[in-house]
């Protein structure tokens, strides 16, 4: 199908250019770099990049300037000689409102990374051809759209958004501007989801009629005092389109999940694994549940508001499954893993399981059996950000687009949506909108603050 997303540079330049000049559209868009002009290295032979967010995740996608110029080596998922051959990039400029993660950074990649500690300003810069967004939940949203905006390829780490509204307009943003999204649930890349994706595609397990994902309790937090930021953080900018409060450092940086305002606890960050691995071998990437009920318990103390146990129970048609999360619910009864997913068939079950590194497990006759069989049924990526890149080459769509990612986003955000009200809600897929409850269509977006809204 021909979708912006799968256009070329070459059909978008030319589309553009019947309606819009071309010049004028041409260096405003897309850097002149990017098409090998001014002396600058091609796409196929230097991907110039940015990183908006660079303490945890991010750190992980840094290129430092000393492997810039190599074509790096990286593991493929199955069969070869183990290995491919990637795309050279460089971290040309990096971005973060603590500065003390900014130098960091800087002196990983070497050389002389332009730095900044606006994102806009980064955008503004046009060598810039992609970014690697890694602020924390509240802030995905518009810096994935402005990116968009800027003519710059995205990956953004999940979960997408905060929002139904949210992820709603990254969705048109990335169609409007044929930007190629890779979100970071980051599961679907590795070699066990293809495995289980291949094998029950194959039919050996039959129909699958229910998936159940466990995960451990959210924590309820202490009651830590407020203080005033660190010196080196723009606690403004942090906030960005989150509603004011007084800084803390339990609620900042790596422990910002367990407030909603920021984050919405295991759901809206191991959910984002489990359930994407879910809807990808469900077929579920353009759709979603017709009904959502909820129960659970939140915390009785402490500073945190994320649900600590909870219960949720999707019900999706035609074809009629049904998927549960359950926190912290029972866990593989043939993997020892702290969370994953069990899908149940008409002639058995498997598991695929996750833990706090990138990996994924399954089990071993879903392994073999993918030494005997690449059915084809399932794309094999080569891994998440292999694949993105090399998206970015081929105009086509990643493994996570950004569709796929806002399904899976608003699974976590209905599901807490339901959780709040404690009444089971109907929910429409089509118009992204609960069906006869305006309590709670409400909670389907949010005010941003001062500047910051969609």
């Amino acid at each position: 199908m021909n979708t912006p997303a799968r256009r070329s540079r070459r059909d978008f330049i030319k589309k553009t250019a019947a309606t819009t000049s071309a010049s004028i559209f041409l260096f405003d868009i897309i850097p002149a770099r990017a098409l090998g002009l001014q002396g600058s290295p091609a796409p196929s032979d230097m991907l110039n990049v940015g990183h908006i967010g660079i303490g945890g995740r991010g750190r992980r996608f840094l290129r430092p300037e000393a492997d810039a110029t190599k074509s790096l080596k990286a593991p493929t998922n199955l069969g070869g000689d183990g290995s491919r051959t990637m795309r050279p990039a460089r971290s040309m400029a990096l971005c973060d409102v603590d500065s003390s993660r900014l130098d960091q950074a800087a002196t990983t990649v070497g050389g002389k990374p332009r730095l900044y500690k606006d994102f806009r300003r980064l955008l503004e810069d046009k060598d810039v051809d992609a970014v690697y967004i890694a602020t924390p939940d509240h802030w995905h949203a518009l810096q994935t759209i402005m990116a968009c905006q800027a003519g710059k390829d995205v990956y953004v780490e999940k979960p997408a958004c905060n929002t139904v509204e949210e992820g709603r307009a990254m969705v048109t943003a990335a169609e409007r501007y044929a930007r190629v999204v890779q979100v970071g649930s980051q599961g679907r890349s590795q070699p066990a989801a293809w495995m289980a994706n291949n094998y029950i595609k194959s039919g050996r397990i039959g129909k699958i009629g229910k998936v159940t994902c466990w995960h451990y309790a959210s924590p309820e937090g202490d009651w830590t005092p407020d203080t005033e930021p660190p010196s080196g953080l723009d606690y403004d900018m942090w906030l960005g389109p989150a509603r004011s409060m007084p800084y803390n450092v339990k609620h900042t940086h790596a422990l910002f999940r367990w407030l909603t305002d920021f984050g919405g606890g295991q759901i809206r960050d191991r959910g984002a694994h489990v359930m994407s691995i879910a809807n990808w071998i469900m077929d579920s990437d353009y759709t979603g549940p017709a009904k959502v009920t909820a129960t659970g318990a939140p915390p009785h103390d402490g500073m945190y508001d994320a649900a600590v146990t909870m219960e949720i129970t999707y019900e999706f048609k035609n074809p009629n499954w049904t998927l549960v999360w359950a926190q912290p619910g029972a866990r593989s009864a043939t993997l020892d893993a702290l969370y994953g997913a069990v899908y149940l068939g008409q002639n058995g079950n498997i598991s695929v399981t996750l833990g706090d590194g990138d990996g994924t497990s399954t089990e071993e006759r879903v392994r073999d059996f993918a030494q005997q069989c690449d059915c084809g049924k399932a794309f094999r990526s080569p891994g998440h950000s292999e694949n993105f890149e090399d998206c970015i080459r081929t105009r086509e769509r990643p493994i996570m687009h950004m569709e796929a990612a806002h399904r899976v986003a608003t699974l976590c955000v209905i599901g807490n949506i339901g959780f709040q009200l404690q009444r089971p809600l109907d929910w429409d897929p089509v118009t992204e909108r609960f069906k006869n409850d305006d309590e709670a269509n409400r909670l389907l977006s949010r005010p941003g603050r001062g500047p910051w809204n969609l």
